[in-house]
């Protein structure tokens, strides 16, 4: 069985440090990388592409609400013409920077606020299937599993990874738990290794109340700005591994040859 471990990157700014970048591209697979709007600038950018294509690592853009004030985190109502921008410019931005040393964007995933709302608004979610659909037929859109993202996508046939996140619980409905309440992420990496395997090999994600949701997984979030984010990407990496999983970039999984 294929998995990827997936972590945001290139996220420079007053809340989050990216010293831990260059560690963690050696353990993950795929890489979404702030396009600027929320984080990250042009030479974070270019480094984190150059230190991708030295690990074998693919590259994705990460685009978010134009909201560096907030890390992309606060909502936004904006009109589908102005998501629409918001998406194409922020791809461009990466892939430019890209094909200056080669490379090509291969998935796009949105960040904070704007993939939250999208998980729950089929409406919004539809206008990001839209867009990044006419970007490129074979860009792979990295949703997480369950939501109205994956439904609008699943309907205009896209090329669709579904993830979970290593270091979140998950409410009953399949939501993540709130930021704001005290148990929203899991600090030990020992249990965030076991957490992402049953969810893994059971395809399923695993509710703080005990509830399971019958799921697909392809690929495992790890977020940077958790300080035990190193830490728990390798031990994940590993259990994943000694658990006979195969883990590959997105863009190599078989699924999307």
């Amino acid at each position: 069985m294929e998995i990827n471990i997936n972590c945001d990157l290139g996220e420079k700014s007053k809340f989050h440090s990216t010293e831990n970048d260059p560690a963690l591209l050696n353990i993950v697979n795929s890489a979404n990388i702030a396009c600027g709007f929320h984080a990250g600038d042009n030479e974070t950018m270019k480094m984190v592409i150059k230190t991708s294509k030295e690990n074998k690592v693919s590259i994705g853009a990460h685009p978010s609400f134009n909201d560096p004030e907030n890390f992309g985190r606060k909502r936004m109502n904006l009109n589908s013409l102005n998501i629409k921008k918001l998406i194409i410019d922020q791809y461009e931005i990466l892939q430019n920077f890209a094909q200056e040393q080669n490379e090509k964007v291969t998935h796009i995933k949105p960040h904070g606020a704007l993939n939250n709302m999208a998980c729950e608004d089929l409406e919004l979610a539809t206008t990001l299937a839209n867009t990044i659909y006419s970007i490129d037929k074979d860009i792979i859109y990295l949703v997480p599993t369950g939501s109205k993202m994956e439904v609008a996508a699943k309907k205009l046939n896209m090329k669709i990874a579904c993830e979970i996140f290593a270091d979140r619980n998950y409410e009953d409905d399949g939501n993540l738990v709130s930021r704001s309440k005290a148990n929203a992420l899991i600090i030990d990496p020992n249990i965030a290794k076991e957490h992402v395997l049953n969810m893994v090999k059971n395809q399923s994600l695993n509710c703080l109340s005990g509830k399971k949701i019958p799921c697909e997984i392809d690929s495992i979030c790890i977020h940077g700005d958790n300080k035990s984010s190193l830490d728990a990407a390798k031990i994940i990496k590993q259990n994943l591994a000694d658990n006979g999983l195969t883990l590959k970039p997105l863009n190599k999984m078989t699924k999307f040859k």
